[in-house]
């Protein structure tokens, strides 16, 4: 790859879920402009995250996010969904890169040429930009999910499979954010089932 070709950076979060959509980012960052303490966003806090996200923003030359939602999940897979999701935030980037930096062990199909890198969101600065960018996009939307959904923790756990959260799904049952081809919300609605359906 030539110094002159621009490289996104892609990531996505929310593959392990119960709820919620899988989130993507694609970001391009300036080589003029580089941006300290860039990592996995999972070895960030979540303050971190939240302070570097607006500097992403700003130093990047673009930066896009995309997203599959629960429908989707289960209706593709959320491997499938994944794809998808990292799919649409390389399309709203407004530019097709030169090349496309995936982390992981699968890329998308794109319009341009992708690696794949394992580990990437801890080695290569672009992706942990958007691993950064599309972690705060998900559990702000996860947060807000909280006060509409009362009782499930979203605020907390994000619709990870905490015990927490488990135990209310079984309580309380699905809601609409829960991806139903997910085994403990198969489980939940089926408890919900009275013995004469």
């Amino acid at each position: 790859m030539s110094a002159d070709v621009r490289v996104a950076g892609v990531d996505e979060v929310g593959r392990g879920p119960l709820a919620g959509p899988v989130v993507a980012a694609a970001v391009i960052l300036d080589p003029l402009r580089p941006i300290d303490g860039l990592n996995d966003s999972k070895r960030l806090t979540a303050a971190r995250r939240a302070a570097l996200e607006p500097i992403i923003q700003e130093c990047a030359l673009a930066w896009a996010l995309g997203r599959a939602e629960v429908e989707e999940v289960d209706e593709l897979n959320v491997l499938m969904a994944s794809m998808l999701a990292m799919q649409r935030a390389v399309a709203a980037l407004g530019q097709v890169p030169g090349h496309v930096l995936v982390d992981g062990n699968r890329t998308p199909a794109l319009p341009c040429p992708a690696t794949a890198i394992i580990g990437g969101d801890g080695k290569v600065a672009a992706i942990a930009a958007a691993s950064i960018l599309a972690k705060v996009a998900r559990d702000r939307e996860m947060t807000d999910c909280d006060s509409r959904y009362p009782g499930y923790g979203f605020a907390r756990h994000k619709g990870y499979p905490s015990a927490e959260h488990v135990a209310a799904l079984m309580a309380l049952g699905p809601t609409p954010l829960h991806r139903k081809s997910f085994a403990p919300v198969r489980k939940a609605m089926a408890l919900r089932k009275s013995p004469g359906d």
